[in-house]
């Protein structure tokens, strides 16, 4: 596994609130002790403090040091912005808020200068100690800022921490609905990742003893308690005993009170964190005030000692001083950075102008160039065009060429019939009058009837001859471009066998089979049908030259075939010419709609065909398709609206 996917996956595992659980504990310990990258060493060791955070202070910051002390030491910057931010929660825990915030602002300047953004925890202490110092406001804009920055880093757990402390601070504020909006916020947020978080249930409880439901209290911090004893939390733990002492002194049973409050205190002295301890003694110099006085002014004074350590003036003075540096400095920082960016607009306007100024001149010399260019590229133009023009022609030419030696054999056979039918009618003539000077009358008529067949035979091939004349010399003027309604099948089935009997009165040799499959179920539709008749002509002119091609190479058992097919797909009409061909080479499928492009030999072709089609096809609003393999075959595809 690479260094990174398991800095990663730590980071995934641990969270932001890993549980504190002999296992979870023994873990990490085992991996520090088997760990052969030190950096990964150190993010473990900078978990380990923030583990050890819920349940023992001294082993955190230990943990912590260490972490910060191997960082610095391989100039790893990210652990130490890591173990600076964890060591920070540590301190407010332990109600050292000017070693704390100092902490967290360091690790927060660090993170900035080196383009970094794992410094949640730093802005989550910061959070914390301002809710100790009771200035909401501030509170409230670092842990938004906090949650804004897990958001974009994809960190789910900071993100319900962030919002856990929201909640805290709104209830405070008695802020009660906010309060618990944020509460059940964190609570789905922590839902994700699985964890169960004490501290949710004593914010309830503390609205709910607000709103004077004394009962659902109890059981929200019983039940605050009872997880938090499960994950071996004892900074929740701590707080959950002094808020069940609130509560059975205002219920005033005091011998409760006064065991809860015990408890908290002794929990709060095992992680050193000052403000249960204090509120624990305060609570209990109150409890014991009727009792034992003794008792009751020794809590008091351990009450003062840790409120004159939390909030003393020379403390208070600290963190005030600490926080108007710190604000001076990102001043400093703020005014220092708009210098910079001014500076960087000057030397890039400057810049802009100089390359401007070269652009001028470039252009103004490319300028005169063009001119005296654009005199020769504009014959060359015009010749180019004129030549075009011929080869357009050309390959019109060629089409109607192949179309009309189609015709001249399809005409041939009507005319045969005409032909046949006139001389059998002659010789009938004459013997119809031998007949009558005999004076059978009877032989006769029959005579005169068989003519009268012959007579109408003649004229029904006669029409056809008519029909395929004026088909020829419909196909043979320009496109006038009026679309009609045309039958697809019938257009298909008539430049099918034109173009295969004009192959054959060019190349008496040549021979192939053809099948159609047409669906009589195609509607009419509105096209130009000179223009989509050259492109099926086309298509089928190149299916008969592959398989001739492919016939000339003399394989055993290969016979030249081409399949001719219409079907409805949806709303479209599908017109497919396939071979067994030659087919077309990969290297070459992407140029054949390329004007002027052609595979056939010098003189056979103009490579005009397909482009001609492609256009004609696509100013119909459909599309034409190619799938083709290489000796197997080819297949053309025209799809074309149903309007």
């Amino acid at each position: 596994m690479k260094k990174e996917l398991i800095l990663i996956l730590l980071i995934f595992i641990s969270g932001f609130g890993f549980t504190q659980t002999p296992e979870a504990i023994s873990n990490l310990q085992h991996q520090i002790a088997i760990a052969k990258d030190d950096t990964i060493r150190i993010n473990q060791q900078a978990f380990l403090c923030l583990l050890y955070r819920l349940g023992n202070s001294d082993s955190s910051l230990f943990y912590g040091e260490q972490a910060l002390i191997a960082a610095r030491k391989i100039n790893y910057v990210k652990g130490e912005v890591l173990a600076l931010s964890f060591m920070s929660i540590t301190l407010v825990q332990m109600g050292n808020l000017p070693k704390a915030l100092e902490t967290a602002f360091n690790a927060i300047e660090i993170a900035k200068a080196n383009g970094l953004k794992n410094y949640e925890g730093a802005l989550n202490a910061i959070g914390e100690a301002y809710i100790v110092l009771k200035d909401y406001p501030k509170a409230l804009s670092y842990l938004r800022e906090q949650n804004s920055l897990s958001e974009a880093n994809g960190n789910i757990e900071p993100m319900g921490y962030g919002e856990k402390d929201m909640a805290i601070v709104f209830e405070q504020m008695n802020q009660l609905d906010s309060a618990i909006f944020y509460d059940q916020k964190a609570l789905k947020t922590f839902q994700k990742i699985n964890r169960e978080e004490p501290q949710l249930y004593e914010i309830l409880g503390n609205v709910k003893m607000k709103s004077g439901n004394k009962a659902e209290a109890l059981n929200l911090y019983q039940k605050c308690l009872d997880v938090s004893l499960k994950n071996n939390e004892r900074r929740t733990s701590s707080s959950a005993y002094i808020k069940l002492a609130l509560l059975y002194k205002d219920i005033n049973q005091t011998d409760s009170a006064i065991y809860y409050a015990k408890k908290g205190l002794e929990e709060s002295k095992l992680i050193s964190q000052k403000q249960t301890i204090q509120e624990a003694a305060s609570l209990l110099s109150g409890l014991y005030e009727g009792r034992d006085i003794k008792e009751s002014m020794q809590y008091l004074k351990i009450a003062d000692t840790y409120k004159d350590s939390l909030f003393g003036a020379n403390n208070l003075q600290s963190i005030q001083t600490l926080i108007a540096q710190t604000e001076e400095r990102q001043k400093e920082i703020a005014e220092a950075k708009v210098k910079y960016q001014n500076k960087l607009k000057q030397y890039g306007l400057i810049g802009a102008l100089a390359v401007l100024l070269i652009i001028a001149l470039f252009l103004y010399r490319n300028n005169r160039r063009k001119q005296k260019s654009n005199k020769v590229l504009a014959t060359a133009l015009d010749n180019l065009k004129a030549t075009q023009s011929q080869l357009i022609q050309s390959e019109k030419m060629a089409s109607l060429g192949e179309l009309t030696a189609g015709i001249a054999h399809e005409i041939q056979n009507p005319l045969n019939f005409v032909n046949n039918f006139s001389e059998v009618s002659n010789e009938l003539i004459d013997e119809m009058k031998e007949e009558l000077e005999k004076g059978n009358y009877d032989d006769a008529k029959e005579i005169a009837d068989d003519v009268k067949q012959n007579l109408e035979k003649i004229n029904h091939h006669g029409k056809r001859a008519d029909a395929i004349v004026k088909g020829m010399l419909q196909h043979s003027r320009s496109s006038s471009g009026q679309k009609k309604m045309t039958d697809i099948n019938a257009l298909c089935d008539e430049y099918l066998r034109l173009s295969y009997h004009g192959l054959r009165a060019k190349d008496k040799s040549f021979n192939a089979k053809f099948e159609m499959d047409f669906d009589d179920s195609l509607p009419k539709i509105n096209v130009v049908p000179q223009d989509i008749g050259r492109v099926i002509l086309n298509l089928i002119n190149n299916a008969f030259y592959a398989v001739n091609e492919r016939k000339k190479i003399n394989e055993s058992g290969y016979e030249p075939t081409i399949w001719v097919s219409t079907k409805r797909v949806n709303d479209k009409i599908e017109i497919s010419v396939k071979d067994n061909g030659t087919g077309i080479p990969e290297k070459i499928k992407d140029k054949i709609f390329q004007p002027f492009f052609t595979t056939k030999p010098t003189g056979s072709g103009t490579g005009l065909g397909l482009s001609l089609s492609y256009d004609i096809v696509k100013a119909h609003g459909g599309e034409i398709k190619v799938e083709s393999k290489e000796n197997e075959g080819t297949e053309f595809k025209i799809v074309l609206p149903i309007i």
